[in-house]
């Protein structure tokens, strides 16, 4: 029956669709990418059902983001010594049946250990996915193609908070662990009757004298670690005022600058950091960086900031981004058509210009800001977003040699995590911080010589004693509402400071885009050298 239906697939020369190979590698790509974000809603849910405090719940997404963070750059390396798609099954299959036990743990301890598994599965999905559409479609049509998976890619992580929202609130945290469990089983069997290695790549073969770099495996280990526990644990621990942060920071030195150095003189690098002297590849790499920054912070940042000073609810607030991602999906098919017949670096700096235009829109927003508006603000910035991810991938490859394709989409997909840590991180310690510093300066104004301070604390005043407070206690609530008018207002300021930051950084990073060379196609197929 299933050979039946994959012969219906083929096309009239025998091979198989390629757009059916991209909808395929993309299921399992989608759900890891939802599986960032979909838990963070489900956290004071996951800490009460397994008797755990919230600080130590958290450990339920550092542990993923690890182990995910460790895998990608080596996924290129394991796919040379297992073969592409042995490593994809593996990873599709090792992702599924850590979802299932992630959802069936009965302990806070077991539910992190199957974090950590589910992240090493989940690490080499999006690099063998990239890889794999840039074998199965020409250059000249690379693009559309992309527009597939950048769909997965941009889009999951808006719906996340709000699926997950919805399932916990609906059924139970578990769930959103047991979706995955039927994708994860379809995925790996279309894998195995579509999906097959290219000619020109060869299996590395231990015995034919490969060694393998243990050395340079624990570099990059214990640094990418390292460096995923400090951006996700730093703000609790007051950063390196914190002996914790401070030991990983030297861990994370250690590791990146032994890793980065063992590899460049090695024959056979575990990750091959030479892929950076193409100029093309390497600025795409910064310009992924960026993305997943800005991407990710302000996915973060709007939820949060209606439901802290707005009193949204949770499934609300994160269904305030689906319209983001809805524009996001309709526009990556435009945006694939266009990288054929435009130059990137035009694309790339529109989606730039696009998306910093609309969160300085943002940072005029105010507490009297509505939903509407809150929506259309983060469509906005998703229009530009989606002239980005698409751009960015073709440009990143054109040049690049295909045997080396493989490593450099671990290596891309690592620089869009790392930004999207390092903007995650870098947002809610400003946000933090600002807030202090705004309510300080608010603070300065409440004296008793001020004038609109007396109107204020009297008019207040005579609302409570209106509803039956006495005198003494009139006066208190009047300065307890007062405190809370300036506490909500330095924060939405602080809210401001972050949306202005990241609408900076889109615009700086303009002009590196035009080092760039633009890919060119020979015979529409693949790029001139």
């Amino acid at each position: 029956m299933i050979e039946k239906f994959i012969h219906k697939l083929r096309m009239p020369d025998g091979s198989i669709n390629p757009w059916v190979i991209a909808v395929t590698v993309t299921l399992a790509t989608f759900l890891e990418v939802l599986d960032t974000s979909i838990a963070n809603v489900a956290l004071p849910h996951i800490a009460g059902n397994l008797s755990a405090s919230a600080d130590e719940s958290t450990w339920v997404l550092t542990s993923y983001l690890v182990s995910n963070a460790i895998i990608l750059p080596l996924s290129g390396w394991f796919s040379s010594l297992l073969g592409r798609k042995r490593f994809y099954m593996g990873c599709v299959a090792v992702f599924t049946v850590s979802s299932f036990l992630c959802g069936f743990a009965p302990s806070l301890g077991m539910l992190v250990f199957f974090r950590i598994l589910q992240g090493v599965g989940g690490g080499g999905l999006q690099p063998s996915e990239q890889a794999i559409l840039n074998d199965t479609f020409p250059l000249s049509k690379r693009g559309m193609a992309f527009a597939v998976y950048g769909i997965a890619v941009v889009v999951a992580p808006t719906l996340g908070p709000w699926l997950g929202g919805w399932i916990t609130d609906n059924f139970s945290w578990r769930w959103i662990f047991y979706i995955n469990v039927p994708v994860g089983l379809l995925s790996m069997v279309l894998t195995y009757f579509l999906v097959s290695d290219p000619p020109y790549m060869k299996r590395i073969k231990i015995s034919d004298g490969f060694r393998i770099d243990y050395i340079g495996l624990g570099f990059i280990s214990l640094g990418l670690g390292s460096l995923q526990i400090i951006l996700d644990k730093g703000q609790r621990e007051d950063w390196f005022d914190s002996g914790f942060i401070r030991l990983f920071a030297i861990l994370m030195v250690v590791g990146i600058v032994g890793g980065v150095i063992r590899e460049l003189k090695s024959k056979e690098p575990v990750v091959d950091f030479r892929m950076l002297k193409d100029r093309n590849f390497a600025i795409s790499t910064l310009a992924m960086f960026f993305l997943g920054f800005v991407l990710y912070s302000s996915t973060v940042l709007i939820p949060q900031m209606l439901q802290q000073l707005m009193g949204y609810p949770a499934e609300l607030a994160g269904l305030a981004l689906s319209p983001g991602g809805a524009t996001i999906m309709f526009c990556m098919p435009l945006v694939g058509f266009l990288v054929s017949k435009v130059d990137t670096r035009y694309l790339i700096t529109f989606g730039c210009t696009i998306s910093a235009s609309a969160l300085l829109v943002m940072a005029g927003w105010n507490l009297s800001l509505d939903l509407k508006h809150a929506v259309l603000g983060r469509v906005l910035q998703s229009f530009g977003l989606a002239f980005l991810f698409i751009p960015i991938n073709v440009t990143a490859f054109a040049y690049v040699p295909r045997e080396k394709t493989n490593m450099g989409t671990g290596i891309i997909n690592l620089a869009r995590n790392i930004g999207a840590s390092v903007g995650i991180a870098t947002v809610t310690t400003l946000l933090e911080r600002r807030a202090q510093m705004h309510q300080v300066r608010l603070i300065d104004h409440v004296n008793d010589m001020n004038p609109a301070l007396q109107r204020t604390i009297t008019g207040l005043s005579a609302v409570s004693l209106s509803g039956g407070s006495s005198g003494p206690n009139a006066t208190a609530q009047a300065h307890g509402i007062l405190f809370n008018m300036i506490e909500r207002q330095a924060t939405m300021l602080a809210f401001v400071d972050n949306y202005k930051l990241l609408g900076v950084i889109f615009f700086a990073i303009i002009p590196i885009f035009f080092l760039m060379r633009r890919p060119k196609m020979s015979g529409g197929a693949v790029p001139v050298h």
